[in-house]
């Protein structure tokens, strides 16, 4: 069997992918005829999905995707965009989660989300409602200008030579 890219999209794997591709919404009271000579056809659904998989790939930007072998980067980048707005990526994403877990099976008891939402107890016994609280109770004394470290000279000395 000969190895595909990885942006490559298998027959076998198409055939899960295809149905979930949401279909272009159409007036039902306009009727649609291409004109003779009129415009580009329309890209592959098939070759649409592999563009996109190659962006997400490789991470180059949508403008330097080559058009050779995927078309025009702005027309892909549209149907990503409409596909987003579809759910086809989110029912992409769970229609393999079920299969994996057909396959597999996942330890769904194992499954937990870390839902860490507030101040860790070290910073909340040390800090004050103002960040630089913090340096203050060290010193005993604010920064200067609220940095934390000082200048070697005062401000007002810079101009002066250094007395030791």
């Amino acid at each position: 069997m000969p190895r595909i890219q990885s942006w490559e999209v298998s027959d076998a794997f198409w055939e899960k992918v295809a149905p979930l591709i949401p279909l272009p919404e159409r007036n039902p009271n306009k009727s649609y005829k291409r004109k003779a000579g009129g415009g580009r056809k329309p890209l592959p659904a098939r070759k649409i999905f592999e563009a996109i998989l190659y962006v997400l790939r490789t991470g180059c930007q949508w403008k330097a995707m080559p058009k050779e072998g995927f078309g025009s980067p702005s027309t892909v980048h549209t149907h990503f965009m409409r596909w987003t707005g579809a759910g086809f990526f989110m029912a992409l994403w769970q229609a393999g989660l079920a299969e994996h877990d057909d396959m597999e099976g996942i330890a769904w008891s194992w499954q937990r989300i870390d839902g860490a939402m507030v101040k860790a107890p070290i910073t909340m016994e040390s800090g004050g409602p103002k960040p630089t609280e913090w340096v203050e109770k060290w010193n005993g004394t604010p920064l200067a200008g609220g940095r934390l470290w000082g200048p070697a000279v005062d401000r007002r000395n810079r101009g002066k030579p250094l007395r030791f």
